[in-house]
């Protein structure tokens, strides 16, 4: 039986900020927010970064990184600002980039962005890997 593993987020929001279920790691959209949870106002280039750096935090719970990321979708407030997207996201990743969906959309706090990951930690185990927070069996 494959073993879920809920990180719980520390917002009082009903949701989990990952869970684990078997050998892939599913993150909740992150919109921009600093380190204390205040939401990052600015360009879209200063939220792109706010976005993936609280992803990057997410993903080390999982003993995972960027690198381990297949799959991304973005919405963006508006498309507009696609180019200047790219440019900040492109930063964060190697030239390998995982697939990647973008859409635009109206978004929670009037915020330009949000980016929703998906992982692959293969064989968890043999990582060394340890469950997170809460599992389920």
């Amino acid at each position: 039986m494959t073993a879920i593993t809920r990180y719980p987020s520390t917002l009082p929001l009903p949701f989990s900020r990952a869970t684990q279920a078997g050998g892939f790691l599913f993150l909740s959209g992150q919109i921009p927010m600093d380190a204390n949870g205040q939401v990052v106002r600015g360009d879209i280039s200063a939220q792109t970064h706010a976005a993936i750096e609280r992803i990057k935090e997410t993903l080390a719970l999982a003993g995972a990184s960027l690198k381990d990321v297949v799959r991304v979708t973005v919405w963006l407030s508006d498309l507009a600002l696609f180019a200047q997207f790219n440019e900040a996201y492109r930063s964060h990743f190697s030239s390998d980039f995982p697939s990647r969906s973008t859409v635009e959309a109206k978004l929670a706090m009037e915020v330009d962005v949000e980016i929703e990951v998906q992982a692959w930690l293969g064989d968890v185990q043999a990582r060394g890997y340890s469950p997170g927070p809460t599992s389920e069996a």
